[in-house]
């Protein structure tokens, strides 16, 4: 039986898999059509899989074609002349390798040709191309390199150059037609900021998975074993993943081979929700890649708080430095209006949770030192919550810190009021025994968290005060988001930074569900007297 791959490339023969068509006929036609192309996405994108599918196109379509893949990994640290060194081995013996094990009878001249070649720099490198060439005849040599933005940096522009010169060398040029494969496109591996020496590329797009997609996927599952997915199920994955494949994997990986769930049973959604929950708190492969980017410039933190903040967003601006490498690490994308988004829900609540102090030094205050209550109190005696009276005592709680609230450490006062709502809930839901998460798939200007417990959810919407009018809009979008999720009433948490804030405290009815609002004041300096 095959499995859910979470690990590396996909098998057709070991895993189950989304053939990705269209995508892999684009790519092979291309390299048909002899193009120099670049592919540069995320990690753990599923680029890999893709052109070794549509190289084996290539070959099944023409056998004039000569397929090599190689990986730029292994020349990482490596300085200019060992790089064309290592090279120099290795392009040689893949050819010979790929000629043999189809049978092809190398010509003597080919083989003393490949067993002796010497090229130390891009300059010998380009000659060995064109005396390669001749040899060939009409052969067409195609070369992906994978893990291209390992190539050292002083090696990187005369290499670029080269390639470069080839393919304004004719038609008959060799290599025929090259796909470039990695993370970070031309102009940011680019080093010294000058014009890309690469500028006849063909740029490469792909995507996450869509909802059909997904569908394909889990689909031969059922297929093989019998056992369905809800529907529901199969939308909640896109939705969370936002088509992110290896987390789209990881769910059916948890959901088909570790929760034991009987094959004899379908897969529902409180199945979903207990593989949601373990997604939201473990570490894998995936995760450890999202937090260790998102730690590598301490001003990550204040951007990606504001793309998920505000209303009117942050321009996607891939000249700004900041906005470029959480693009490259597959954390932000460009959203349908241009501005920055957070590509999952997963993502956004993993970064909340890796920005949110372990201990912010307010938890003895959430609630009244001069009462007994306690968090289990905000429960119904059938187990229900009761959310306007745990809100009310988050409102009352911000006001009983005051300016303590400035001294939390390493975190952007901007932001300091969503770090804490986030806190407070997240350990009044823990000790309830509920579930948080956040919902809303766009990630951009608004953080939905829902709060399940007790087959009741619970919808609070935060954001940062943007004027009357975002306010008042943002209660009719909360009303139509309450619906969608089939909720009985939804809660407005909004956070007034200015020097004259104006506290609210409202509940109104919109569209038949109730929408309890509240615009809480965030104290913007210690005072005086304290300092």
């Amino acid at each position: 039986m095959r499995w859910f791959e979470t690990r590396g490339p996909i098998y057709p023969e070991d895993n189950y898999f989304v053939s990705r068509t269209k995508e892999v006929e684009d790519f092979a036609a291309r390299l048909e059509m002899g193009r120099y192309i670049v592919l540069f996405a995320p990690r753990q994108t599923g680029k890999t899989t893709l052109f070794r599918n549509a190289l084996d196109n290539l070959e099944k379509k023409e056998k004039g074609y000569i397929p090599i893949q190689l990986n730029f990994e292994m020349y990482v640290d490596v300085g200019e002349s060992s790089f064309y060194k290592y090279f120099n081995d290795d392009l040689p013996a893949r050819i010979k390798s790929v000629l043999e094990n189809r049978g092809n009878k190398l010509s003597e001249e080919l083989t003393n040709f490949l067993n002796t070649s010497k090229f130390t720099d891009h300059t010998t490198m380009g000659r060995f191309f064109e005396r390669l060439g001749h040899l060939l005849s009409d052969q067409r040599l195609v070369i992906i390199i994978d893990e291209f933005d390992a190539i050292p940096p002083d090696a990187l522009r005369g290499f670029l150059h080269t390639l470069r010169q080839i393919y304004l060398s004719g038609k008959d040029r060799c290599p025929y037609s090259v796909g470039i494969v990695g993370v970070k496109n031309i102009t940011q591996l680019n080093y010294d900021r000058s014009i890309s020496p690469f500028n006849i590329q063909d740029e490469f797009k792909l995507s996450n998975f869509s909802l059909k997609q997904v569908q394909e996927l889990l689909s031969q599952y059922t297929e093989e074993v019998g056992q369905p997915f809800d529907s529901e199920v199969i939308s909640s994955i896109h939705k969370q993943t936002a088509g992110q494949p290896v987390l789209v994997n990881r769910f059916a990986q948890m959901l088909t081979e570790e929760m034991d769930i009987p094959k004899t049973e379908p897969i529902t959604m409180e199945h979903f929700s207990d593989a949601h929950i373990k997604l939201l708190r473990e570490r894998n492969t995936n995760i450890d890649h999202l937090i260790t980017n998102i730690r590598r410039d301490r001003r990550f933190e204040k951007l990606l708080m504001k793309i998920a903040s505000y209303d009117d967003g942050v321009e996607f601006n891939l000249d700004s430095d900041l906005i470029s490498e959480l693009a490259i690490y597959g954390v932000i994308s460009e959203g349908v209006d241009g501005s920055c988004e957070i590509v999952n829900p997963i993502y956004q609540y993993r970064i909340i949770r890796a920005f949110k102090p372990v201990v912010n030094g307010l938890e003895q205050d959430y609630l009244p030192q001069d009462t007994p209550l306690e968090f289990d109190d905000f429960l119904t005696a059938d187990g229900d919550i009761q959310m306007d009276a745990v809100l009310d005592n988050f409102r009352d709680f911000i006001a009983r810190a005051g300016y303590k609230i400035l001294q939390v450490p390493d975190t952007p006062q901007e932001y300091i009021g969503q770090h804490l709502l986030f806190a407070y809930l997240s350990q009044f839901v823990h000790i309830i025994g509920g579930m948080m998460y956040l919902e809303v798939p766009t990630g951009r200007g608004r953080m939905d968290l829902l709060i399940l417990h007790n087959n009741r959810k619970y919808i609070v919407e935060t954001k940062i005060w943007g004027g009357v009018n975002r306010y008042q809009s943002g209660k009719s979008q909360l009303a139509a988001y309450v619906k969608y999720e089939k909720a009985l009433a939804g809660y407005y948490v909004v956070f007034d930074h200015r020097n004259n804030p104006e506290p609210r405290d409202e509940t109104e009815n919109i569209d038949g569900l109730s929408i309890r609002s509240y615009v809480i004041p965030v104290i913007q300096e210690i005072p005086t007297s304290v300092t």
